[in-house]
């Protein structure tokens, strides 16, 4: 969008499934292009803030954790805000990416939350019994086939169970802490302007699926609002009437 003012605002894009995986045969991943693109930004004088404009499911924990970082890191060196725009869809990952950004802006209709994480497989040893299928299985140690779908299930031990389940549970003490985190230092840079968590916030960070309604009501968004909503609110962030996107 043009404007006759030298200032500008970057719009940066999260669509799709995250991940540290390369989008073409450039090599370069999603989690690159964010940090290239802010790195952009921040040499960019004229540049005064940056709408992440997010539309995800989530996806990879790494990558979504690489992208806040990054987002982190952007508006602690460069003093520029980011103005996290939440489409159709901002959740788990696309929710983790939007948690440090300095103002979130979610549509009613946005389905978002989904604090939580997930692994999961499939046992397909009774289909390679049915057929006459018999696993050969050399190891190092006892874990190091852990997660196979071709063990039985009696052949799991309990203690594999045990680490999994405590490695979910360190992610997602992780993805909580960044949640607060963040939102309690948007807080502090808006001086109270914002939502603030609910008291009961982690009540609804259980996997649930939230609408933007939902988030805001939560704390979890700091308004709701349709695009031109979110660059109003850039612009003011910003302290400027107007700016190129």
């Amino acid at each position: 969008e043009p404007s006759d003012s030298s200032d500008k605002i970057v719009i940066i894009g999260v669509e799709g499934v995250i991940s540290g995986s390369a989008m073409d045969h450039s090599g370069t991943s999603m989690v690159d292009m964010v940090k290239e693109q802010l790195r952009r930004a921040g040499n960019d004088d004229k540049v005064q803030a940056v709408i992440l404009k997010v539309d995800s499911p989530g996806g990879e924990v790494l990558a979504s954790d690489d992208i806040y970082r990054a987002i982190q890191r952007f508006q602690k060196e460069q003093g520029k805000p980011v103005i996290a725009s939440m489409g159709s869809m901002a959740a788990s990952g696309g929710y983790y990416v939007s948690a440090p950004c300095r103002w979130i802006v979610a549509n009613e209709l946005t389905l978002t939350g989904s604090i939580g994480v997930i692994m999961s497989g499939y046992n397909y040893r009774g289909l390679m019994d049915k057929v006459g299928v018999v696993p050969l299985v050399y190891k190092s140690g006892k874990f190091k086939d852990m997660l196979s779908g071709s063990k039985k299930p009696e052949e799991m031990l309990p203690e594999e169970g045990q680490m999994m389940q405590a490695l979910i549970d360190e992610t997602y003490g992780k993805f909580k802490s960044i949640v607060k985190t963040g939102r309690e230092a948007a807080n502090k840079e808006n001086k109270g302007q914002g939502k603030t968590l609910a008291t009961d916030w982690e009540d609804l960070a259980d996997g649930r699926i939230l609408s933007g309604k939902q988030a805001f009501q939560a704390g979890l968004v700091d308004e709701l609002g349709d695009w031109e909503v979110t660059v109003e609110r850039a612009l003011k962030i910003a302290g400027i009437k107007e700016a190129k996107l």
